[in-house]
Order: C-alpha cells, then structure tokens, then sequence
C-alpha cells in the first residue's frame, strides 16, 4: 500500500516521523521531576490530570476544575481539555470557523466575552470527537497566549507559535513543536 491509497486522514497521520518511541538527537535531557514531550505517544494519549486546572482572564475566573484531560502527544506540550460544566458558560460565544485534527476530529471555535471585551478564537472544543477522543466531547481547551493559567498551582506558558494550544509547565522538557525550525519535525 502506497500513501496514495490512504484516506485523508490516514494520510495525514502518515507523515509523523516522531511517535514516541524513541527521542531524536536534539530533544532536551529531562531535568529530575521533568518528563520529555517526546516521549510522549503518537497517536496522543488522553490521560486524567488529577492537579487542579484554572483559567483567568484578567481578574475573572473562567473555569476550575480537578477533571480535566490532558492530551499528550509527541513534540507538544499537553492540551488540557476542561468540562464544560468547570467553565462559566456565560463567558463563552460561539466564534464560527473550524478546522480538522487527523486525531480528535472537527473542531469548533469559542470566543471569550464579558462586557465589551471579547478575546476572539481563545478557546476550541470537538463536539463529535473521533473514535479514541471520545471523552472530549463535553470538554473545551483554551489557548494560553492571553490567559494566566495554572495547572497544580504552577502557572502555564503558551505552546510557541498561534495555531498549537499546549500549556508548557515547569515539569516538562522539549523541545516543543511550534519553536523556531519546528515545522521540519
């Protein structure tokens, strides 16, 4: 079988040279307490985070939560996924646009809204996951860039580069997909 004969998606997942399997030559050593993003599988694994999860937006809670997902997948930092039902719902509008991810499915775009402001496309969800992120369906995922967010009390950086959503912590070593040079890997 040739990757011509591949659906898209097939296709797509195909072209993934890291899975987790082996680190390359220029991935960080993980400090003691770290754990390398390249270790992580491909395809992503969801995996339960039990440490609290907080978003602020300014000086105003967006969610909180125990019984986040977190998405961990090869070269990236983890994606935390929130129940919607951690989230102050009246916070959120519907952004319209979408895109596709070869693992998780369609995805829908969220804007963040509370008097005047708005931060358009902050957050994103996959309403119809598919087979595998199932347990994504109720939750959403914000992009850190304009966000303090903390997972287990450390605070988040954002995943470098405007399309990836994974919040960087204290305890993980990358180098991350995203950085300058990245888009070979």
């Amino acid at each position: 079988m040739t990757e011509d004969d591949l659906d898209p998606i097939e296709r797509s997942r195909a072209q993934w040279r890291w899975r987790g399997v082996d680190r390359p030559p220029f991935a960080e050593t993980p400090s003691e307490g770290q754990i390398s993003v390249w270790d992580f599988p491909r395809p992503p694994e969801l995996v339960r985070e039990i440490r609290e999860v907080v978003v602020y937006w300014g000086d105003i809670e967006v969610a909180r939560t125990r019984e986040a997902w977190a998405v961990r997948e090869t070269a990236h930092p983890p994606t935390y996924y929130l129940p919607l039902s951690a989230v102050h719902r009246s916070l959120l509008r519907e952004a319209g646009g979408g895109s596709f991810c070869e693992w998780k499915g369609p995805a829908g775009y969220w804007d963040l809204v509370e008097g005047g402001r708005c931060l358009s496309k902050v957050a994103w969800s996959y309403p119809q996951p598919l087979a595998g992120a199932e347990p994504l369906a109720d939750c959403i995922a914000f992009y850190a860039h304009e966000l303090a967010c903390t997972v287990g009390g450390a605070k988040v950086s954002a995943q470098p580069g405007g399309f990836y959503g994974g919040w960087i912590t204290p305890d993980l070593a990358g180098p991350f997909k995203g950085e300058p040079g990245s888009s070979g890997w």
